[in-house]
């Protein structure tokens, strides 16, 4: 291992990766819009349902997107801000594409978890969080929606801390919410920072800061908004938990802040504690022990994301990978691993969404859209290091809905395979054929019913192939682990279907957990598996 470079561990050192983690509608697309605003890299900010100010949100790209108000897909943009470089890795709010998230997740050093003041917790969070506990990232919270009617303030917290498990610590506090939101306190400087409309938030406001020993204070918020200011800052200096970097850092310990994004209030002051409070890239587990970006000088990196025509007027797909040491220049060759051979990453690229930038060089830390001739597949590793290693895989969920697909003009054979197939690569389906048939019928499975919309939209829309859609009754999938059992002998209940993954493994689809357990008591020694490796 060769020493690493000062300009490449500097450029390391700069880097600042995020997740922005929520449930449906708590406000996340404006948050990154709103970050987007302060580093200068779009002058207005659209929002997602597109009132007042009529663009979309530069983070949603895809028309089905812009039709539903919602994310379907990840997408990753970078600005800079402060001296640092930050990559924001914007993940699909909605249920249906949970897994699209975890596997952002695997690409991300911290996570910020965006919360609806009047509603807590969501069922969605619930499930994201458990990941960043998993990989024991740290996580900050952003509390949005001030200014409308909020929960109780330690409610709120209470609330983090008994769903998901994990201790907060307020960075700041807010006074008032709906019409009365003023402000928030700022605990460390004892200032108060005082809210002020900021034409529908699509611009960046000036703050105005005052010290609550100040007598302007009494101007600007009511006795009673004080009197009450006082006595919870009092409760929670004295019976909260105290700020520990420490614990941020495990992720035991989630900073919260108080803002609204829609009307960009707080946004700058949680950007500008969040990158005190994070670190530089983290190192990475490989076969070979945790890859350190400080200290791996060569190039290596990982594929966490697959899409596939981003691009209207050339049907391409972009590999996405998340660069986790050294430096990556345009037009290298790097080693394949699960590939067996040298590849050259091909028009490299940065995201604004849909606006995509060439680049020339990037670092540890960053992400990294290349052109995919099909040979990627999602948990892949890159590298130039003459000791090679591969990063760990990144886990297949299980689908929970399953249906039968066939197209309607058999003609259009040729485009259906190729459109089914390449959504699967990108990990939106997952697609099994019946054992002992072709490819003349295919079972889809999706996590979420919401995929099986969005597959037959991409598939007219992207492919030019109508299809008809029959949904089965089963919900529960095995991979078969023993590669020794043979399917014809293999006897389950009759509900039990056996299929084959596009890698050939054999499966099994049942329609409830009591046919899998007649199924295992009936074949001695069957291993089933919940995860496909």
């Amino acid at each position: 291992m060769s020493q690493i470079n000062n300009e490449v561990k500097e450029q390391i050192k700069k880097r600042r990766t995020f997740a922005i983690i929520s449930h449906p509608d708590a406000g996340k697309t404006t948050l990154t819009e709103k970050f987007l605003l302060y580093g200068g890299a779009i002058n207005q900010a659209g929002s997602v349902k597109g009132k007042a100010t009529a663009k979309h949100a530069v983070s949603d790209w895809m028309e089905i997107e812009k039709e539903r108000g919602i994310s379907v897909t990840s997408s990753v943009l970078q600005f800079n801000y402060d001296g640092y470089c930050i990559n924001i890795l914007d993940t699909p709010g909605h249920q249906d594409f949970s897994e699209d998230t975890y596997r952002t997740l695997m690409a991300a050093d911290s996570a910020v978890m965006v919360i609806d003041a009047s509603k807590g917790v969501e069922a969605q969070t619930r499930k994201l969080f458990k990941v960043c506990t998993m990989r024991h990232i740290p996580i900050f919270t952003f509390i949005n929606k001030m200014d409308r009617e909020a929960m109780d303030t330690f409610e709120l917290l209470d609330d983090i801390e008994n769903e998901l498990g994990i201790a907060t610590c307020p960075v700041n506090w807010p006074i008032g919410s709906g019409k009365e939101f003023k402000g928030v306190y700022d605990r460390e400087t004892k200032k108060v920072e005082l809210f002020s409309d900021t034409r529908k938030g699509t611009t960046q406001g000036e703050v105005k800061k005052v010290d609550i020993a100040d007598p302007e204070i009494a101007w600007l918020i009511s006795d009673s908004q004080r009197v009450q200011l006082e006595e919870e800052i009092e409760l929670q200096d004295g019976a909260g938990a105290q700020f520990d970097q420490e614990l941020v850092s495990k992720g035991e310990l989630s900073p919260v802040f108080f803002g609204s994004a829609l009307t960009n209030f707080g946004v700058e002051t949680f950007l500008k504690h969040f990158l005190k409070m994070t670190s530089s890239p983290l190192p990475r587990k490989s076969d070979r022990g945790l890859i350190d970006p400080m200290e791996e000088s060569d190039f290596s990196a990982f594929v966490f994301k697959i899409q596939a025509n981003m691009n209207k007027a050339h049907r391409d797909r972009i590999a996405f990978m998340r660069i986790c040491s050294g430096k990556f220049e345009a037009g290298m060759d790097v080693f394949h691993i699960q590939g067996g051979k040298k590849v050259r990453l091909s028009q490299p690229q940065q995201m604004m969404a849909s606006e995509r930038k060439m680049i020339e060089k990037a670092y540890g830390g960053d992400i990294i859209g290349v052109f995919d001739p099909g040979i990627f597949s999602i948990g892949d590793t890159l590298t130039n290091a003459s000791d090679k290693f591969v990063y760990e895989g990144i886990p297949t969920f299980a689908p929970e809905h399953f249906a039968r697909v066939r197209q309607v003009d058999t003609m259009k054979r040729k485009q259906f395979i190729k459109g089914i197939n390449q959504i699967a690569q990108e990990g939106a389906i997952q697609i099994f054929q019946e054992y002992n048939t072709g490819m003349e019928e295919i079972i889809v499975g999706v996590v979420g019913v919401l995929q099986f919309d969005v597959l037959k939209y991409r598939l007219e829309n992207e492919y030019n192939v109508e299809i008809r859609m029959d949904t089965l009754p089963y919900e529960h999938i095995r991979w078969i682990e023993n590669t020794e059992i043979d399917l014809d002998k293999l006897t389950g209940t009759s509900d039990m279907k056996k299929v084959k993954d596009l890698k050939g493994r054999p499966l099994l689809l049942f329609i409830n957990e009591w046919s899998i357990r007649m199924t295992i008591e009936r074949n001695d020694g069957l291993e089933l598996s919940e995860f496909g490796r």
